[in-house]
């Protein structure tokens, strides 16, 4: 939990408890998904409920506890704990793939999705396949799985951009902060990194960490082609996701965000939120009351959770 002041519409200051983050731009960029209070399995909603009580009871200075990204529903469960307002700041949806559930059909992953998206992905694999076998690659020591993330970097630079809140490998914290998890955590079977090869050259590569049999899928580099029918992020997935399947894991989750990729190959689950969990605090309330006002002129600004 860290405390900082922060400055809004350059007046108003409010003092902010955080859950797992800092307040700083550059150590934030990491941004947990599915954040929450750390809990032994089993025990999640005693302990959400008893540091909720003591942070609203024991704890008189704060006007402001910001969390996210949250499953809404937890965040709702939050709101109605602690009695709080709960501003919503920021909103994501998640698609991701029920591989039970996929077992359970016996259906090829394939054919679950729309017939464009299997004849862009069918193709691609067809046309991959003339330079050679395409296949699924893993590293063989923590080291290899670091160079593998490290070999990312360029691809993810090229695609989202080296400016702040773009590509985390712009930020050195980000970098350092990845390397020293997949190096601690590569040989526990916390993290995978999976690379597409097609014949002797590396098309795609995919960053995912590994939880309780479910795979969330954290970022990717993908060589681009300027022959778009060349798909290697589709592709790639949609062997992942085969992959994963035979091995037995639950879910393969493409956590926050409504890119084009995520809503072909996956279905919606889950609202991603980060919401601040307000004091009854004059100033917090005549911010309410501004930013009400501005939503009837701006109906797609950020709202009260609902």
């Amino acid at each position: 939990m860290v405390q900082t002041e922060e400055r809004r519409h350059g007046v108003l200051r409010s003092n902010c408890l955080r859950l797992h983050q800092t307040g700083h731009r550059q150590q934030d960029q990491i941004w947990i998904e599915y954040n929450g209070f750390l809990a032994e399995q089993g025990m999640e909603a005693s302990v959400a409920a008893a540091c909720l009580q003591h942070l609203c009871n024991d704890m008189p200075q704060w006007d402001e506890f910001i969390v996210g990204a949250i499953d809404a529903e937890e965040a709702r469960h939050y709101a109605e704990l602690t009695g709080l307002f709960a501003h919503l700041r920021w909103e994501a949806p998640c698609y991701g793939v029920d591989l039970d559930a996929l077992r359970r059909s016996g259906q090829h992953y394939l054919d679950t999705l729309t017939r464009n998206t299997r004849y862009q992905i069918n193709r691609s694999h067809r046309l991959y396949e003339a330079w050679g076998a395409v296949e699924l690659v893993r590293p063989d020591s923590a080291e290899e799985a670091v160079a593998i993330f490290d070999s990312i970097g360029p691809l993810h630079l090229n695609r989202w951009g080296a400016g702040p809140d773009q590509s985390g490998y712009a930020n050195p914290d980000f970098v350092r902060f990845h390397r020293s998890l997949i190096q601690d955590q590569w040989a526990s079977g916390g993290v995978d990194l999976v690379s597409v090869k097609a014949g002797d050259d590396m098309i795609a590569s995919f960053y995912n960490l590994l939880y309780d049999q479910k795979v969330y899928f954290y970022l990717g580099g993908m060589k681009t082609e300027p022959d778009n029918r060349y798909k290697p992020g589709l592709l790639g997935h949609s062997l992942c996701i085969e992959d994963y399947r035979h091995h037995g894991f639950h879910y393969y989750d493409f956590m926050g965000g409504d890119e084009r990729y995520k809503t072909q190959l996956g279905a919606l689950h889950k609202q991603l939120v980060q919401v601040s969990l307000q004091r009854d605090r004059f100033k917090l309330k005549l911010e309410d009351v501004m930013r009400k006002a501005r939503n009837r002129l701006l109906p797609e600004a950020g709202g009260r959770l609902k």
